[in-house]
């Protein structure tokens, strides 16, 4: 249950046990309220018996169970949830002052209505429901644990219970240990119980904190020693073990610290605070402006300085009183914190305090502020007068040039009015001439930021995946028929041969290029003279040509020759068809170190050159970068993480143009927050071409099947993809490069 639960948990406002009734309006309101819900608290009643505080709660109707139940140590309080149940006593406040019960609060908030009973020091209970009324028995404890409900056997109330319960076997045990960290930095150990009813006794023993868990057993793997220095919590460890019948926690905080312990059923936590000191308050804690022990004072007319010793004496500190302190005072005050009392005292009379350890100056406020003007007026003189000193600072991690000027500028005041500096740039130190409290001041802030820098490790990588697929698919066809040399065409005659000599199909005859040296069968070689012929040529006709393209590759090709009986005409067919798919990724992958906070470069490309012309008419020759660079300069925060002003760019060469060469530019420029060694996504760019296109013969193009003999089509899809990924990396010493 969280501590913001507890919102009914207030001040003791002191009110007279024997009230008088509500009167009759009062009374008619109430019961108007009490019918909203099915059941009302109607009177509230204290005894004592055997030592046993018994507090009994008459209710309108019978309870179906106990009210769930809570306690917490500091304060010490019980409190009780009464879910459908509105207050009906008239009061929401009754000081009771029985046995370690001081009073109890009564508040309805919505449906339910709370009861919380305020303790003097925690103590064991236990709770029963007897008709319509509920039945809830304080023990005496002369231990400092939270109180838990306990049975006590020794209660006549609660003899049936103890006759019960004595049969049963003691099986109480720690089930879980768990360490946490809290929002605002406090240690929370939470310890997991089988039984609510487990007794518990907390102790400050020296720097550590001691909770015993009476009569309660724990398991072999929950007996350990935890180091939790690295939760950043007061508590630096804590250490679990068996102790006879009882299980022992022992915490070991760190520094000023205070605990709050509470139970909620069978759930313990521990919190640890880290208490931050304040050397102007009396009392050192969080809960309050005051926390020192309560007093009662009854004073009449009497003189200020007895009142003060009064209170010298109560809190064993040591007051000294100035001679200018007088007069009387008349006082009553109960149940007051001491602090608060001291307060109100020096309020009326016009004094303040000044503390130093514990020693508690008290003076008229005039008196104290002049004073401590005379003492700064001294400490002014005192500079001005004081004589000179001279002391070399080395330099380690800065430059001296850049200390010097820092501790000499005008903004700040580091340096007195009387004071110099000076550097030495080839032994990297600073001399500063100053009185000597100016030079300690000194002296700790330049070992402050002459500090050896961090480092950081940036990899970037610059992902670009291209995916490329082009379809094409074309016809070439024509009508062809041969004629001899000077013959006209439709001759007839389909030849057959090679480059230089041709036969004549059903005749033999043979045709031939003039000059070749070709032979024939006789082995005479054969000329003009012999034949009287050249090659027939091939005249061709009504050419259809829609190849496939070649911008994307080499097309296959499928040619056919049909020709007549007589092979004296023919057609060719030739069929082309192209299908590309390709796939390519180019990882870049730059990295480069650098210092907290300083900005590094790495690059690599090419230079373009370019001419340039100057306003007199002369050119000159200039260089363009075409470069993959990654530009970054990293910060270091206070949590471990890394800051990252990034630029990267992934330029190179393109189309040539008339006025030079084109430079494909591609550029991410950022800041982003990483955690040390995570991997971000700072940049990415998809693109995507689809290309569709057809040639054809109008009208022959379109026909059914046929159609695709006159005509060609192109599908080209191209996807582009850049990602761009960064991972920084604080150095250590246990990090290096591979």
């Amino acid at each position: 249950m969280k501590l913001g639960y507890l919102f009914a948990i207030m001040a003791t406002v002191a009110v007279p046990v024997g009230l008088a009734m509500p009167s009759m309006a009062l009374a008619q309101s109430l019961d108007a309220v009490q019918g909203q819900h099915a059941n009302a608290i109607q009177s509230l009643d204290v005894s004592q018996h055997g030592g046993v505080t018994y507090v009994r709660v008459g209710m309108k109707s019978s309870p179906a169970s106990v009210p769930a139940s809570f306690s917490i140590a500091n304060p010490a309080r019980i409190a009780f949830d009464f879910p459908s149940t509105g207050n009906s006593l008239g009061r929401s406040t009754q000081a009771i002052d029985e046995g370690d019960l001081r009073s109890a609060n009564i508040v309805e908030a919505g449906d339910r209505t709370r009861l919380v009973l305020n303790l003097v020091k925690v103590v064991p209970y236990d709770a029963k429901v007897e008709g319509n009324t509920l039945v809830i028995a304080l023990s005496p404890s002369t231990s400092g644990g939270v109180g838990v409900p306990t049975s006590n056997p020794s209660s006549p109330v609660f003899s049936s219970l103890s006759s019960s319960k004595a049969a049963a076997p003691d099986a109480k045990g720690v089930r879980d240990i768990a360490f946490r960290r809290g929002k605002d930095g406090e240690g929370r150990i939470v310890v997991d119980l089988s039984s609510p009813d487990t007794a518990i006794d907390i102790q400050r023993r020296g720097p550590n904190l001691v909770i015993d868990f009476l009569k309660t057993s724990l398991p072999e793997h929950l007996r350990k020693k935890l180091d939790v220095t690295d939760f950043a919590t007061p508590v630096t460890a804590f250490a679990v073990q068996p102790q006879g019948e009882n299980t022992r926690l022992v915490v070991t905080p760190n520094g000023l610290w205070e605990h709050n312990a509470y139970q909620s059923d069978t759930q313990f936590v521990l919190e640890v605070k880290k208490l931050v000191e304040d050397p102007n308050k009396l009392v050192q804690g969080s809960r309050g402006q005051f926390q020192g022990e309560k007093l009662s004072l009854n004073f009449q007319d009497v003189d200020v300085r007895s009142i003060l010793q009064v209170i010298a004496d109560f809190t064993n500190f040591n007051i000294v009183t100035s001679e200018t302190v007088k007069g009387s005072l008349t006082l009553r005050l109960k149940d007051v914190p001491w602090d608060q009392a001291l307060e109100i005292i020096l309020q009326a009379k016009g004094l303040d305090k000044r503390k130093n350890g514990n020693v508690i100056w008290i003076a008229p406020r005039d008196e104290l502020a002049a004073r401590e003007k005379l003492q700064l007026e001294s400490l002014a003189q005192i500079g001005d007068l004081e004589p000179l000193q001279t002391e070399s600072f080395q330099i380690n991690y800065h430059k001296a040039k850049e200390i010097s000027e820092f501790i000499k500028t005008k903004d700040q005041s580091i340096l007195s009015k009387r004071g110099s500096a000076n550097f030495d740039e080839r032994s990297n130190k600073v001399f500063v001439t100053d009185v000597p409290g100016r030079l300690e001041e000194l002296r700790k802030l330049i070992g402050e930021i002459d500090i050896a820098p961090r480092q950081v490790l940036i990899e970037s990588r610059i992902v670009e995946a291209d995916k490329g697929f082009a379809r094409d698919l074309g016809v070439k066809m024509g009508f062809n028929k041969a004629s001899p040399n000077g013959a006209t065409p439709g001759g007839g005659r389909v030849l057959f041969g090679g480059t230089n000599y041709a036969t004549q199909f059903g005749t033999g005859q043979v045709y031939v290029k003039p000059g070749t040296g070709e032979k024939d069968l006789n082995g005479d070689g054969l000329d003009d003279t012999d034949f009287g012929s050249k090659l027939p040529t091939l005249d061709d006709f009504s050419n259809i040509n829609f190849p496939a393209s070649p911008s994307t590759g080499t097309p296959a090709t499928l040619a056919l020759t049909l020709f007549n009986k007589a092979a004296t005409r023919f057609l060719n067919l030739e069929l082309s068809a192209l299908e590309v798919d390709n796939r390519g990724r180019v990882v870049s992958s730059p990295r480069v170190m650098t210092a907290n906070q300083v900005e590094a470069l790495i690059e690599q490309g090419t230079e373009i050159p370019y001419q340039e012309a100057s306003s007199s008419g002369a050119t000159s020759v200039k260089f363009k970068k075409a470069v993959m660079s990654l530009k970054v300069k990293p910060q270091i925060t206070p949590d471990g993480r890394v800051q990252l002003f990034v630029e990267i760019n992934k330029d190179k060469p393109g189309a040539t143009t008339a006025g030079g060469v084109a430079i494909d530019t591609k550029k991410v420029k950022t800041e982003v927050l990483v955690d040390n060694g995570g991997t971000v996504v700072i940049g990415g760019i998809y693109e995507e071409t689809e290309t569709n296109s057809v040639n054809q013969v109008p009208l022959l193009g379109d026909l059914p099947v046929v159609g695709h003999l006159f005509k060609s089509t192109q599908k080209i899809s191209n996807r582009k993809e850049l990602m761009v990924f960064i991972t920084p990396r604080i150095i250590s010493d246990a990090l290096t490069l591979r």
